[in-house]
């Protein structure tokens, strides 16, 4: 049974960095897609950044470019949001999410493919 936990969420100031972390059970990282998604209060849920299983990479949001980047360690099943600078509009509850292919939609995940998410607060 799959199954996403992430981790690493907290309160930080302005121009601080977080590291999120992603442990995937039930399912390889090597044959499957991993997508970091963001809610702000208010907000609709917006695909920040997705690893594939080859390990290449594709960012969907313009404010985390040259700021966030996703790494993965198949051999401990875990996916990485490493976040620099860290913004006040970056506040959000961060999820990680599997797919079968890279998406920005949130709509194209099934319910039983996410994480329960973890909330990042940035201070200014």
């Amino acid at each position: 049974q799959l199954q996403l936990v992430e981790s690493g969420g907290g309160l930080v100031q302005s121009g601080g960095s977080l590291r999120l972390s992603c442990v995937v059970s039930g399912f390889p990282l090597d044959n499957i897609e991993i997508v970091w998604f963001r809610q702000a209060p208010g907000k609709e849920r917006e695909g920040v950044s997705c690893i594939d299983s080859g390990g290449h990479i594709t960012n969907y949001a313009d404010s985390v470019k040259g700021r966030f980047t996703v790494s993965k360690d198949n051999a401990k099943n875990t996916v990485y949001l490493q976040m620099n600078n860290l913004k006040s509009e970056d506040t959000a509850v961060y999820y990680c999410a599997a797919n079968l292919w890279c998406t920005r939609d949130y709509s194209d995940i099934t319910d039983d493919s996410w994480g329960q998410g973890t909330q990042v607060t940035v201070s200014s």
